[in-house]
């Protein structure tokens, strides 16, 4: 059986005012140097999103959430960002901001499989 490995998340929040302080959890970003992984999982509930925010499209939240996908996948869209190396990437989408979308601090762990603890982490955090 394989050993485990380390790995870092974050819980991503959707922030709508940031002079308030309100939010609620929208995501998980996951990273694992030694399994060369970086993924990220997201889910926005309409009605739960309609009641914190009325001035913020959840079209533009859904769209800055793509971008960060591609930033994950390194993907050519996902720009200079995205052309850095994963820990570079996690670390910038993990980086303290002051917009509406904010990630806890990282956190480590130990698992055998990245993305199935990814799934895991979105379940526990978000669902």
């Amino acid at each position: 059986m394989p050993d485990k490995v380390t790995f870092e998340y974050a819980i991503i929040r959707f922030v709508p005012k940031v002079e308030r302080d309100e939010f609620f959890n929208i995501g998980v970003i996951l990273f694992s140097k030694r399994k060369k992984f970086l993924g990220i999982k997201y889910l926005i509930d309409p009605k739960k999103f309609d009641a914190f925010s009325n001035d913020i499209e959840l079209y533009d939240v859904e769209n800055y959430l793509k971008a960060w996908d591609l930033v994950c996948q390194g993907a050519p869209a996902g720009g200079k960002i995205g052309a850095l190396e994963l820990s570079d990437r996690f670390r910038w989408l993990a980086a303290s901001k002051s917009t509406i979308l904010q990630c806890s601090k990282t956190h480590p762990g130990l698992c055998y499989n990245p993305k199935e603890t990814l799934e895991g982490l979105f379940e526990s955090f978000v669902l």
